[in-house]
């Protein structure tokens, strides 16, 4: 079998780092003895395999968002100075779209790799990617630290100005185990998934069709409770939120199974 790289640079049509989550097996959900914030919604803790994919290191950001928006003509106020701020206020179709219109471009350095495709990811990729395979509560570890990510740490915090940070800000010190940044905090990120039962299956809860998916990760307004890893939330799929973005995998298509 062919090795995987494990980091991509795209160059066109803008930078992106992408960073290969590789194939196995990883714990999903949540335990309520080792996690007392543990909800239902993430009960029972399950193992989940999967296969080789790729997520970008970062979430998609306003500069990223400006390039797409500029080609396609669409309107988009960035405000200055918050290019390197994930994008927010796109709903789950825009997020689809995006990631349709990043598969038309001629993506130069996926080299061989055939029948990969832009996509958002699924509860389980976006998951693996953010705790890695030992159940971990956060992706740095079991402990909150308030340092680690862009969240507010208590009520004063939620009641005055908070805001995104740049999506560097709290790499490599908030990293989950393969590196991949802001998965805890800043914005809340949509996956390709509705929201089911677990155990997590491919049972239809990936076939793209429904009204509501879930997002994960918790936003600059949230508690450590909701930037846990296995936190779950879901939003009407036409819903603009000034606290929603997205990040993209590089991946197989999902299968309809």
């Amino acid at each position: 079998t062919t090795q995987l790289p494990k980091t991509i640079h795209l160059d066109t049509p803008f930078p992106l780092d992408l960073i290969l989550i590789p194939a196995g097996e990883f714990l999903m959900g949540s335990d309520k003895a080792k996690d007392k914030n543990a909800r239902d919604d993430e009960l029972p803790q399950h193992k989940v395999t999967l296969p080789d994919y790729y997520i970008a290191k970062y979430p998609v950001t306003n500069a990223q968002w400006a390039v797409y928006a500029k080609v396609l003509k669409k309107k988009f106020d960035m405000l200055g100075g918050k290019e390197t701020h994930p994008v927010v206020n796109v709903n789950w179709n825009e997020a689809n779209e995006f990631c349709g219109w990043l598969n038309t471009q001629n993506l130069q350095g996926l080299g061989d790799l055939e029948g990969l495709k832009v996509r958002l990811p699924t509860e389980a990729e976006w998951e693996k990617a953010a705790r890695g395979t030992d159940g971990r509560i956060y992706p740095w570890g079991n402990e909150w630290d308030a340092k680690r990510c862009n969240t507010s740490d208590g009520l004063l915090g939620f009641l005055t100005s908070w805001s995104t940070t740049p999506i560097m800000k709290y790499s490599p010190q908030g990293d989950s185990p393969y590196g991949v940044a802001d998965m805890s905090g800043n914005v809340w990120e949509w996956t390709n998934s509705k929201r089911e039962k677990y155990p997590y299956k491919n049972d239809g809860r990936e076939d793209g069709k429904g009204d509501r998916f879930v997002l994960r990760g918790g936003a600059g307004y949230s508690y450590a409770v909701n930037a846990r890893c296995a936190y779950r939330y879901d939003l009407h799929r036409e819903n603009q939120w000034n606290v929603s973005g997205f990040r993209v995998v590089v991946a197989f298509p999902v299968s309809r199974s």
